[in-house]
């Protein structure tokens, strides 16, 4: 018989607000603790250096996280010019100093090149696979390995300040766009290198900054529901999110209640207004819950494409 994972069967969805110096899966860790949650998982990494909003999906959440992976992100980033590093980031080590000397009106014409789709090579140190290994474990040993480049799209480049050596911009960009690769090359096109020396990722898809919580808020409340001798979940709960948040972009189509079992047996149904291939949140009943994921398919029918286990009542370890 399989064995129950261990912790709640709780669904939802965690905006961290990831410290600086911790990796993404210690905080995700930490998370799934806190919460006493059975399974967690995260929605795109976050280098060590960073900060700033990190969605964590735990229980069924985590079957949406994909569709967070692939939403839009932004991120206020300084820079420290006059210096390159190996990494791009003040992790690294420098491997050049050079001179500043450009105009603001040098600078702004700069920054412009980078507004809109452009291709964009990851750098070597990025959690991208070559042969089944991440590219940062073949540049820790001094190996270069080619890397195809990519289309990006950069929607909003705001030139926020620049004092003395130190320039910091608000990036909002698609996904898979490397912040560091982007003040690397402006580094270069500028003449003088640079690096990332802070970056904060303050929004993904379209959460609020105001819902992050930080570990050392997590830590409190479980300390405050011991001194209470209350459970945990009764002060942390409130802080999720529900899970559809994840896919919040599709349109919803709402079922009745008596539809609810064709649906969870994976049967294609009848449902209007629905055009070819279109992607699509299922809910059921006036209170309007959340069970997955469809997609009209060519006999013109919604067929279930990704659903949530149901596990109202059931008891964890």
């Amino acid at each position: 018989m399989a064995r129950r994972p261990k912790g709640r069967f709780i669904d939802g969805i965690v905006l961290l607000d990831k410290d600086t110096g911790m990796s993404s899966n210690f905080a995700l860790q930490r998370v799934k603790r806190f919460f006493n949650a059975n399974k967690a998982g995260h929605t795109g990494a976050l280098d060590p250096l960073a900060t700033g909003m990190l969605p964590i999906c735990l229980g069924e959440a985590t079957k949406f996280s994909q569709h967070l992976l692939d939403s839009d992100k932004r991120y206020l980033v300084t820079a420290k010019l006059g210096e390159r590093t190996d990494t791009s980031d003040s992790d690294g080590e420098v491997v050049q100093t050079r001179a500043i000397n450009f105009s603001q009106a040098e600078l702004d014409e700069k920054l412009a090149f980078f507004r809109g789709t452009t291709q964009q090579v990851p750098s070597m140190y990025s959690a991208l696979k070559y042969q089944g290994q991440p590219l940062y474990k073949y540049a820790r040993e001094g190996i270069e390995v080619p890397r195809e480049s990519r289309p990006i799209t950069v929607f909003e480049l705001n030139f926020i300040k620049l004092e003395g050596d130190e320039l910091t911009l608000d990036i909002h960009c698609s996904k898979g766009t490397y912040i560091r690769t982007i003040i690397d090359d402006l580094g270069e096109m500028l003449g003088c290198g640079a690096h990332v020396i802070m970056l904060r990722r303050t929004q993904v898809a379209e959460y609020p900054y105001d819902k992050m919580v930080s570990l050392a808020q997590l830590e409190a409340l479980l300390e405050q529901a011991h001194r209470q001798d209350v459970a945990p979940q009764t002060l942390m709960d409130s802080l999720l999110l529900p899970m559809d948040t994840a896919v919040a972009k599709f349109a919803e189509i709402n079922l009745p209640d008596e539809m609810l079992y064709y649906v969870m047996q994976g049967q294609a149904i009848q449902a209007a207004g629905l055009k070819p291939d279109e992607l699509v949140r299922i809910t059921i009943g006036d209170e309007r819950r959340f069970v997955g994921m469809g997609i009209m398919n060519d006999d013109g029918l919604l067929a279930p494409k990704r659903l949530i286990v149901i596990h109202d009542n059931v008891p964890a370890e």
